[in-house]
């Protein structure tokens, strides 16, 4: 009989021994198994899960249906390289996205692995359109690892120093949000001074900006600086990009985040819960702009892969058939009453749309408390519960647990933190 010897900390040896040291890990645990919204580790730990993967299980872990159509599909084949040969459910995952995304008109839609893969070919899709190279993002936007993402993202610790320099022509203008002291009037200034001392908006092919901030810090975008951001892109032939990696399906209590601010983007990217944790990401937009590139200008050797469309076809119907944009708005009414019904000094700025929600946690002079919110991560996960933070500042909580999770689990998560807080 074979016994298996593997713990969390004999894994973690074995980790520390293969893997680099810039590849962190928030919790010392491995997964065992998973359901829903609880994970169970090696040594047979449970844990409450409020971070989904960074927000990547919507439909949580290991979601029936969604395992039933992967299962399938491995039946059938595993890949053929969509540039190759094509296969059925990478066409129909293109209609039902074109189908539901907020773009008026006719729309194209195509796959790839990851989110920054999405964010790179929709520059790549708006500089060909244009034949411009400039792009404009936003200080605490989120947009990836690679290269051109890290260029795009608007904060430095950890994800830019060291790996410099970074790519030309893309420039940072203000988000307006109070937390972040900037107004919509500043924030549209400092884009009106890219235009004046940086870059002509002739030159300008996108801006590109998160419906609500991820890594940033939850921010969220108004629909008056969404129509602002429009009216400038129409004014000068530039190409509008919402970045929905994060915050798009249903986490937001839409399908996508863009649909409550009542503007078009021209392009929208889509990744983490598009296809409930399996690898598949996809760029949607305007018909006459998606065309732009010449013919084998876009692609990837694993884009677009089966497993992942069928994945994200069932994820469309579990969203459907289970209600999940009402129960992400039950979840964030619920979280925010709750934190607001502690009344703790440290909580301050509790903002969510749907269950996109995160707070910050101050000090006694209303300033950013890191030592509180890494307190607060760290005794969490000792009593069974996992969070995350984001923000420039690092304290900020996001909940980003998966819109399946039963009110039990919920509660049970929600009393971790309130016993945390009120001690504190």
């Amino acid at each position: 009989m074979t016994t298996n010897l593997s713990t969390n900390q004999s894994l973690l040896e074995r980790r520390k021994a293969v893997l680099p040291a810039g590849l962190g890990v928030a919790f010392p645990i491995f997964a065992e198994k998973a359901k829903n919204s609880e994970i169970w580790d090696t040594d047979g730990n449970r844990y409450i899960d409020f971070v989904g993967g960074i927000s990547v299980l919507n439909t949580g872990h290991s979601h029936p249906k969604i395992t039933q159509r992967v299962h399938e599909q491995l039946d059938k084949f595993t890949h053929t390289a969509a540039q190759m040969i094509n296969y059925e459910c990478y066409v129909e995952l293109a209609e039902k996205l074109c189908e539901k995304a907020p773009i008026s008109g006719a729309k194209k839609a195509f796959f790839l692995t990851t989110g920054a893969e999405a964010v790179e070919n929709a520059v790549k899709i708006a500089r060909a359109k244009t034949g411009r190279p400039g792009i404009i993002s936003f200080v605490g936007g989120w947009h990836g690892r690679t290269l051109l993402c890290m260029g795009l993202t608007g904060k430095v610790l950890p994800y830019k120093k060291n790996f410099g320099p970074m790519p030309a022509s893309i420039f940072h203008a203000l988000f307006p949000a109070p937390e972040l002291n900037a107004t919509e009037e500043q924030a549209l200034h400092s884009l009106e001074m890219i235009f004046q001392a940086d870059i002509d908006p002739s030159e300008v092919a996108a801006i590109i900006i998160e419906p609500i901030q991820g890594e940033g810090g939850f921010h969220q975008l108004t629909p008056t600086f969404a129509k602002a951001l429009r009216d400038i892109c129409d004014l000068y032939g530039i190409v509008l990009i919402f970045d929905e990696v994060q915050c798009g399906f249903a986490r937001t209590g839409t399908l996508f985040a863009t649909e409550q601010l009542g503007v078009e983007p021209d392009l929208m990217t889509s990744a983490k819960s598009l296809a409930g944790g399996y690898p598949i990401s996809a760029v949607i937009g305007r018909a006459d702009i998606m065309d732009a590139p010449q013919m084998g200008g876009l692609g990837g050797t694993y884009s677009g892969n089966p497993l992942g469309c069928v994945a994200a076809l069932a994820v469309i119907e579990v969203i459907e058939e289970e209600n999940l944009l009402a129960r992400s708005v039950e979840i964030g009414d619920k979280i925010a009453s709750f934190l607001k019904d502690l009344n703790v000094n440290c909580i301050a700025n509790i903002r969510y749309k749907g269950a996109m929600l995160a707070f910050d946690l101050v000090n006694s002079n209303g300033e950013p408390d890191i030592e509180a919110t890494l307190n607060l991560k760290t005794k969490a996960f000792e009593n069974g519960l996992l969070l995350a933070s984001c923000g420039m500042y690092g304290n900020a909580i996001r909940v980003m647990v998966p819109l399946t999770v039963e009110d039990s689990i919920l509660q049970e998560g929600l009393k971790i933190i309130k016993d945390i807080l009120v001690e504190s």
